[in-house]
């Protein structure tokens, strides 16, 4: 089985963080998102290769993994965002007729996703949701999937495409990308995979549904619900720090120096972070950050950042009010 992985969009939502890193790359409870996507391949008997498509900062992706993970890994650039479909449809040359699974590298897939690929059919990972307006639908009748679109004005269903795809015939997924690029069928002006999968289906290919859970990873809001997804289904390991209070679920990296904080809940200190008297809670702070004098809540903050405040005084009457 090959993987391919798609990590080259530009992350423009999550300006100024990807003016510097790729998205794949930024933190979740202590760990970059791609950690969550490579980690499970680790298990997989039969994966013959990793096809991480990459575009502007791909190399800091390429030695990360280099550096960190022993996998049989290509990474093939995409110089163009011209969709999904069109970041797919560059593996075609490492095709060789195996199953591939697709994962979208801005997503955590929650365990469990490992199932679809234990299918002799074509799996799609699905999820029901209250506002599938931005997503990809699918139509079913049962188990198995009737029609696929992207982005519709007026979702017939609110069952959305999750981000994880098992596809049984590569062949004719590669060349049903290739026909829409080939008579420019576009979607919100991009190719995308959605529209590839809908003309396999034309074709006579049988694609079921499985129900998947994953965390979205593509704004500083879903970042901030992942790591507390996250943190709240992890042991914390907490340790003891000067002058310090620790409140679980929180993650402390290696060699992060705490010194008369607060920290957590839902609080993620990257390795290296200095934090000196100082409040943390729900946020991610990243390696060899440091935080002074402040205090933070529901923020993100980048590596080698400099936060630093100070504390004031205020002799304040009854019935006031001061907004700082």
């Amino acid at each position: 089985m090959k993987v391919i992985i798609p990590t080259a969009g530009s992350g423009t939502r999550l300006r100024p963080h990807t003016f510097a890193s790729p998205k794949a790359l930024l933190h979740v409870a202590g760990r970059p998102v791609l950690d969550y996507l490579l980690e499970p391949l680790l298990q997989i008997p039969d994966l013959s290769e990793v096809i991480i498509i990459v575009g502007d900062k791909g190399e800091q992706i390429r030695e990360y993994v280099e550096r960190y993970y022993d996998l049989p890994t290509t990474f093939l650039w995409q110089n163009e965002r011209r969709g999904l479909g069109h970041a797919i449809s560059l593996a075609r040359a490492r095709d060789n007729g195996e199953p591939v699974l697709i994962l979208l590298g801005d997503k955590i897939f929650e365990p469990g996703y490992q199932k679809i690929f234990k299918n002799s059919h074509t799996v799609i990972g699905v999820k029901s949701v209250k506002n599938p307006q931005a997503c990809g639908i699918v139509e079913t009748d049962g188990a198995f999937i009737t029609r696929l679109i992207e982005k519709p004005e007026k979702p017939p269903t609110n069952l959305v495409i999750e981000g994880v795809y098992y596809i049984q015939n590569s062949e004719l997924l590669f060349r049903c990308l290739d026909e829409i690029i080939d008579k420019d069928i576009r979607t919100q002006n991009e190719y995308q995979l959605t529209d590839g999968l809908q003309l396999m289906l034309e074709y006579g290919e049988r694609m079921k549904v499985e129900f998947v859970n994953s965390l979205h990873c593509g704004t500083p809001d879903q970042l901030l619900d992942a790591n507390r997804s996250i943190l709240q289904k992890r042991a914390s390991r907490i340790r003891r720090f000067p002058n310090s209070v620790i409140i679980p679920p929180v993650f402390i990296g290696e060699g992060a120096v705490i010194e008369g904080a607060i920290i957590g809940p839902f609080a993620s200190i990257g390795s290296g972070a200095r934090v000196v008297n100082a409040i943390i809670k729900d946020a991610i702070i990243h390696p060899n950050a440091e935080i002074q004098n402040v205090l933070i809540s529901r923020s993100l903050i980048g590596p080698n950042a400099r936060v630093h405040g100070s504390f004031r005084q205020f002799n304040i009457g009854s019935s006031s009010q001061i907004d700082l």
